[in-house]
């Protein structure tokens, strides 16, 4: 199985190679902050979605999803969240507090805009950054996360 996973894409266009590579996995993430229902429409045609809320959704859309998601892609699980809910700029403890009582074996967050891949324990935290935010991110990345016979493989790719 191969997910491709992003955040912050913040209603700014999506790179046309991004959604390009989104149409070869199995499952989209999208780690909050879509910000307007035209995009996840345009998602939800690309390839199977799953998406959590962000702080700067407009309203319809936080109505619609959730601020966590937990998905099980066979004995593994994997959680979603944004990372705004708690310490300001601390996303990565956000992403942690959120899932303290379940046994993950990721960790999908966004919010920073800042890609990374930290493992803590036996749960792996993984933020893509954002694919278009030329404000907040350091550089322009999404994630791919392939699972395996059991075995998880992240990578951060840079566009």
């Amino acid at each position: 199985m191969t997910i491709g996973v992003i955040a912050d894409t913040h209603s700014l266009n999506i790179p046309p190679g991004l959604i390009e590579r989104l149409k070869k996995v199995d499952l989209i993430i999208h780690a909050g902050d879509i910000c307007d229902a035209h995009t996840l429409r345009m998602l939800r045609k690309i390839a199977p979605l799953k998406a959590v809320q962000g702080n700067m959704d407009e309203t319809q859309l936080k109505k619609e999803l959730p601020l966590k998601e937990i998905i099980i892609c066979g004995d593994l699980k994997i959680g979603v969240v944004h990372g705004h809910t708690g310490e300001a700029r601390e996303a990565l403890k956000n992403a942690m507090a959120s899932f303290k009582e379940d046994k993950m074996d990721v960790v999908v967050f966004g919010h920073s805009h800042q890609a990374q891949s930290k493992q803590v324990g036996t749960t792996l935290y993984f933020n893509p950054g954002s694919p278009n935010d030329v404000v907040k991110a350091k550089f322009f990345s999404y994630g791919l996360i392939s699972i395996e016979a059991g075995k998880i493989k992240a990578e951060i790719i840079r566009i």
